[in-house]
């Protein structure tokens, strides 16, 4: 999630402008399509940095597992049937992570909770 947004944040206009190009034949309006597409790497970009730091864990986990549905609902309506396996896998490697939450003794939400 961190790389995704994280190369797509500076050139956001250009990873628009292809998305919305992407859907132009689907049932998706642009109107929906494009501001989903500015949004989409700033989300990405957010989520991955939760993750890495281990700040809102598993809340980051639920987001990111919702981006991963939206996106493969998204691959459907293009009919892009080569994405939706690693989508799949993404989604499947959250729910892993979820499941093994209590594990993550590094995570700062674990410091967090332990000086309350």
């Amino acid at each position: 999630m961190f790389g995704h947004g994280l190369v797509r944040l500076p050139k956001l206009e250009d990873f628009s402008h292809w998305m919305v190009g992407s859907f132009e034949k689907s049932i998706l309006p642009a109107a929906l399509v494009t501001p989903f597409s500015y949004l989409l790497p700033i989300i990405e970009f957010i989520i991955g940095v939760l993750l890495i730091t281990g700040l809102f864990t598993r809340s980051a986990l639920i987001a990111g597992s919702l981006v991963m549905i939206v996106l493969i609902f998204g691959s459907s309506m293009i009919e892009n049937w080569d994405a939706v396996p690693a989508q799949l896998i993404h989604v499947a490697f959250f729910a892993v992570l979820l499941h093994f939450i209590q594990s993550n003794t590094w995570a700062v939400d674990r410091v967090i909770a332990k000086s309350r």
